[in-house]
Formats: structure tokens, sequence, C-alpha cells
């Protein structure tokens, strides 16, 4: 395979979630695997609801991903283009005006099926005549204009689904350009998806009906219509539509809860392909294993639970170098690296450390059931004299053992329960150590 050149196309009308990071992520590894060219596109033809913060939005989220782009271009600067590509079709009979407003058409769709046909566009708007068009411009009607599609059976072979074949002669002929003049999304992005030579085309499956149509214009305009790859769609575990959801998903919150860009990577990288869902050590060993032939047909299942449990596994692993800001930020006493290594096996982001800071440095309300109180006030007597160490749990627990009778659970469960007001957590022994004798004490009384 020649090396592809691929391109991710964000309009900046909203905030990146999971399911358009994924796109982005497989046309990145597809590219990268192969030693390609990946390409950010803004779309943002949409010069209304397009602003600069969704954009940076945009560029920020997939840098902190790692998804960082070869090339980026607007397609705002590029009107000219796409006017030129217009007057071009125009000139060839293929881009034609169309008067109907949007009731006219829902009528003329209704009635389609009601005589039981497909509710395909009639081209009327071939059939007008010079007059009939001054007739509609005179009442103020504006056109929009629509491709004329060729009828033919447009097939081919896509990287996930295997041979495709569309009969354009079952699709309407497809608005480019609204009454007002603005563009559609198929038109610019054929226009620059020639001039930027891309050579894939790789997005999610719901765009497959359309390939067929934009198949016809590359070749329209004189272009060769780029490889296609539709990948199936993103869903919640529970197969539901993450639609209502995304808000919750998107790259500004996930950052927030402390998820770290390479548990997001691991996890939408390996979705519904045949291999194990499992933190990689890094996105190049992710283009390394990346095929489209381990992508299945089925919808991929994303699951929040099973993103924390991955990033969990990397926050587990965490050096303290990595960490330190971040732990500097919750709380001064917790950019300590006998903290960090202490604590980082409980929690699932660095930012849960946040719990075992007044544990090891502040106070907390001791927890003491009544039947474990006098047991309490003999550990305190029995907590051997000096300095805190590393040898002090084992002796003190020994000593305690002897004198009370008590051993396992009944013996290690009130203590961490006085010293650290939880049930389960880090090695009290080595909590002991950071919260000192005084704090200790204090607890025990």
């Amino acid at each position: 395979m020649t090396q592809p050149v691929v391109r991710f196309a964000p309009s900046p009308t909203g905030k990146l979630h999971v399911g358009n990071v994924r796109t982005a992520l497989i046309n990145w590894l597809f590219a990268k695997g192969q030693g390609g060219t990946f390409i950010l596109r803004i779309d943002d033809t949409d010069t209304e609801r397009s602003t600069a913060a969704y954009e940076q939005g945009i560029r920020d989220d997939l840098t902190w991903l790692g998804l960082t782009w070869d090339k980026t271009f607007k397609q705002s600067e590029r009107f000219d283009q796409y006017d030129a590509a217009a007057e071009k079709l125009r000139e060839m009979g293929r881009l034609y005006a169309c008067y109907e407003t949007a009731d006219e058409l829902d009528r003329q769709r209704k009635l389609q099926r009601a005589r039981g046909k497909p509710p395909v566009y009639n081209r009327a708007g071939l059939e007008l005549t010079d007059a009939e068009k001054a007739a509609y411009v005179a009442e103020g009607r504006k056109p929009h204009w629509r491709f004329k599609l060729s009828g033919e059976r447009i097939v081919w072979n896509d990287l996930v689904r295997g041979e495709q074949a569309i009969d354009t002669s079952s699709l309407s002929d497809p608005v480019l350009i609204r009454a007002d003049g603005s563009y559609l999304y198929t038109l610019p992005s054929c226009v620059d998806d020639i001039e930027a030579g891309i050579t894939h085309v790789v997005r999610g499956e719901d765009h497959v009906t359309n390939s067929g149509a934009q198949i016809e214009i590359f070749k329209a305009l004189g272009g060769t219509a780029p490889g296609m790859a539709h990948t199936p769609l993103l869903v919640g575990a529970d197969g539901a539509s993450l639609s209502k959801r995304l808000g919750s998903l998107g790259m500004g919150e996930l950052r927030s809860q402390g998820i770290e860009p390479l548990a997001i990577c691991s996890l939408l990288g390996k979705l519904g392909t045949s291999d194990n869902v499992e933190i990689r050590e890094s996105l190049a060993q992710l283009a390394e294993e990346f095929s489209f032939d381990k992508i299945g047909r089925a919808p991929a299942r994303f699951d929040e639970a099973e993103l924390r449990s991955l990033n969990a596994s990397i926050t587990h692993n965490l050096s303290f170098a990595e960490a330190q800001d971040r732990l500097a930020a919750i709380d001064a006493n917790a950019a300590n690296e006998a903290f960090w290594l202490l604590v980082r096996e409980n929690c699932e982001t660095i930012e849960d450390a946040a719990r075992f800071v007044p544990v090891a440095f502040g106070d907390i309300d001791p927890v003491v059931d009544a039947e474990d109180r006098d047991f309490i006030t003999a550990a305190a007597g029995l907590l051997p004299d000096g300095e805190i160490t590393s040898e002090t749990w084992g002796a003190w627990t020994s000593a305690l053992k002897t004198e009370t009778g008590r051993k396992g659970k009944g013996l290690f469960m009130p203590l961490r329960k006085a010293l650290t007001g939880m049930e389960r957590g880090p090695s009290v022994g080595d909590m002991l150590v950071l919260m000192g004798r005084d704090r200790a004490l204090k607890r025990l009384a």
C-alpha cells in the first residue's frame, strides 16, 4: 500500500466527544502505522455556528490526546475553490437549480410514499424553462442547487465492510448549495480531498449511502475517488445510542475527571476489534498493531467503567515525577513521593489521591466501634516509643496480639478504622509512618 493520506474534519460548532475522537484516532493510527500523513481539516463553512473557541478547543483536545497533525487548513479560507468547482459542474450540466420550498418537497415525498414509490426527488428542476425560473425569482424565491447523479451502480471495496454497491438511481440528487448560497458538507469536502491528495476516507458507517454520490462528484470534478473505510458506530455498554450522553463524554469533561489520554486511546483504538482491550504503552504501539482487518461489523460498545479500569491501570504505574504537578495542585503535602507510591494503587486517577491527604497529613474522624474501644485504648498504650518507622507496625501489632489475644481481621480492622477512618485502603503500617506518632495517638485517643 502506498503511504496513506487521511483527514479528520471536525466542525467547530461543538466540543469533541468519544464518538468523533474515535474517528480521529482510527485515521491517525492508520496513517502513522503506514508512515502516512494525517491532516486536520476544520470544516467551518457554517460561519454562523462555527466559533474560534470551539476550533481552539478541538486543536487543544487533539494535542492533549497526542493526535498531532502533519498539515491543517480551514474551509472558510477556500470559498473561491468551491465556487470554481460549482461553476464547473454547472457548465457540465451536473449542477442544476431547483426552486421548491421545504413544504413542497415534503408534500412530494408524502405523495410518492402514498403511491408506493421511493421518496426520490423528481428532478422537476431540470424541466424548468427560463420563463418559469424567472417567475420563481420574481416571487422572491432563490434556488438551491442539486448534483445530477448518473443513475449508475457505484461499487467500491470498503476496507471494513468489503464490497459495497450503491445504485444512484435510487437516490435523490443531493443538494450541494442551499438557497442562501451556503455550501453543504459534500462539495467542499470533495474539492478539498482532491486537492489534498486524500487517499482514504475513514468515517462512520452512517455515511455509507453518501459515498455513492460523493464518488460521482469526485469523478465529475476530474479527481480520483479515495479508498473508503466505514467503521461501525459507537454505542453505550447497553447497546443504546450515546447521543444523549455525549456532553459528559467530551474530552474536557474526561480530562477534568483525571482520565489519562492513553486510557482513552487504548480503549477507543481497540473497541470493536479482535484485539484485547488493554492499556498499550504508547500511541506508536497502537499504530503498529492497527489493521482494518481486525475491525468487526458489530457496533463498538463504549463502557465508562472499562475506561476507568484502564485508567486505573495507568495510574497504578505512574511514577512520582509523572504525577507530581497534579499532586501539588491537589495539596502541597500530596507532592510527596512516599505518599504517592503508597496510595497510587488505590487510585483510579491521580486526583483520587486527595481522599488520602487528610489521612496522612491532616485531621479525620476516627471510626471506633463500641466493642473495640477497650482494644483501641490498649493499642494507644502499647504504641512503641520514639519515632515511627517502617518497623513500628510489625512490633506494635505483635505486642497487641500477645496482650489482647486478638488476631487477623479482629486485630487489624479496628486499627485501620481508628487510624484512617476507612475500612480499606493503602497499607496502614506505611500510612502510620507518614501520619507520625502524635497524629496516630490523637486518633487512638
